[in-house]
């Protein structure tokens, strides 16, 4: 008998399942340019059992499905930097687990990965299948397809009803894209999700019994959670909101003090000059008539002009020459408004950083590149978003201007210069369309996984299908 008669033919893709972790079938992608397996695992948390390290995770087993889940646990093999798909490297856990396809099983080693935006919830490399499998990429489903009845007979009892949290999105638009994906993250995770139109909400001040009312009279006491997403026009009473939620005892994602520090531009950028965080130089007036010397200040032209009140590109403006500069600073005060004047980082070509923080850490970085005739990266103003690696130095920053701040959740701009990355400012409430388009990353699930976290809810373990 030759050697290849004693392996299997299989597909280019193929159904299979894995014993240990008591998942009963999942798609697989058989790719032998692949070095390592993987698959798709959320939630995943390190702790240690008996003096060794182990990895806890959620499976979701089928596409474009994040209701189903498998909560699993395994020791941990290792920790390997793993090239993805689109040439990032990434930090991944590894684990060795029992793997079946059609009649045989066998260990094979696994990498946890976020594997949500791929076509499939599994990757099947070639190390996996060294001396055990031969490809046949014309065909598909060798041993057979699995009908979507069978599949919901696997895992109807993994489509479990709400029983999770109660949580509020406090917030003014529900068509909005950040918006949507976050309640949808949340129902899919099983949590009772509830969109709060903050102009409909009202309150009542009492020492005893503090209370937030809906419009129609629907009181909010019951609420585990409200997820704070404030606009800039609704900062006073969205913070009102807030402040009354967390005196009757609901979790807040970001604070009501965090969200308002951010809002303040002055005082953030002074509460990073604090705290040792660099910032472009910058000056700042209300009604000075030395025009000229605040120019001079922060290095002349070219500077950045901005209104403090101003959001998302608005209200900021580009002076390539001193007398442009003391044209518009001095049309601004005729308006009577505060504004901030900043220096030009030229060298950073019309490009900065996002950095999305979650719970001190960050989760998703993209550079957004500003349009043709543009200064602002700026995504609404038809900026590009692409990934990026950061470096340490910038993920430090970027923790830190958020812990400043004491943001639970927020988008920290950072622009390179040739002196080190600088802090631009730190939105409360940031957009999650660019980011999740650009990185591939469930960003809202973050979000809803960290509210699960500091509310110390868990999901229970599934028992193991052998």
């Amino acid at each position: 008998m030759s050697l290849n008669q004693t392996k299997k033919i299989i597909g280019s893709q193929e159904w299979c399942s894995f014993p240990d972790l008591g998942v009963p079938a999942i798609k697989a992608r058989v790719d032998s340019g692949a070095k390592t397996s993987s698959i798709y695992a959320s939630n995943i948390q390190n702790f240690r059992r008996n003096g060794e390290s182990w990895v806890s995770f959620e499976v979701l087993p089928l596409q474009k499905n994040r209701r189903t889940f498998i909560r699993c646990e395994s020791p941990v093999v290792a920790r390997r930097s793993v090239k993805s798909s689109s040439g990032v490297s990434e930090s991944r856990y590894v684990i060795l687990t029992s793997i079946k396809i059609d009649d045989e099983v066998w260990k094979i080693e696994v990498t946890l990965a976020n594997r949500d935006s791929m076509g499939y919830r599994m990757l099947l490399g070639r190390e996996a299948m060294k001396g055990k499998l031969l490809v046949d990429p014309s065909t598909s489903f060798y041993f057979g397809d699995i009908p979507a009845s069978d599949l919901n007979k696997f895992y109807q009892k993994n489509n479990n009803p709400k029983t999770g949290l109660k949580i509020g999105l406090l917030a003014s638009n529900k068509l909005l894209y950040s918006n949507q994906r976050i309640i949808e993250a949340g129902e899919e995770r099983g949590h009772e999700m509830q969109f709060l139109n903050l102009k409909r909400c009202y309150m009542k001040l009492d020492a005893l019994d503090p209370e937030v009312r809906y419009r129609g009279g629907k009181d909010l006491g019951e609420l585990d959670a409200v997820i704070t997403r404030i606009r800039p026009s609704m900062t006073f009473y969205g913070c009102a909101l807030a402040r009354q939620f967390e005196s009757m005892g609901v979790y807040t994602t970001n604070s009501s003090t965090a969200i308002t520090q951010s809002r303040d531009k002055l005082f953030s950028l002074q509460l990073m000059l604090k705290h040792g965080v660099d910032i472009p130089t910058s000056g700042f007036t209300s009604s000075s008539m030395d025009t000229n010397d605040l120019i001079e200040m922060v290095g002349g032209a070219p500077l950045i002009i901005k209104l403090l009140e101003g959001t998302q590109g608005k209200g900021v403006v580009m002076a390539e020459t001193e007398k442009a500069a003391e044209s518009v600073i001095n049309a601004f005060k005729s308006l009577n408004t505060n504004l901030l004047v900043q220096e030009f980082i030229k060298e950073a070509q019309g490009k900065d950083l996002r950095c999305f923080v979650i719970d001190g850490k960050v989760v998703a970085s993209i550079q957004r590149e500003a349009a043709p005739g543009e200064f602002r990266a700026n995504l609404h103003l038809g900026g590009v978003a692409s990934l990026v690696k950061i470096t340490p130095d910038e993920r430090k920053l970027a923790v830190s201007a958020a812990k400043i701040l004491g943001l639970s959740v927020a988008g920290v701009d950072i622009i390179r210069s040739k002196s080190g990355p600088l802090l631009l400012e730190v939105n409360s409430s940031p957009g999650l369309e660019g980011v999740e388009t650009a990185t591939q990353k469930d960003i809202a699930s973050m979000i809803i996984i960290s509210i699960e976290k500091k509310l110390k809810w868990k999901r229970e373990l599934n028992n193991p299908v052998v």
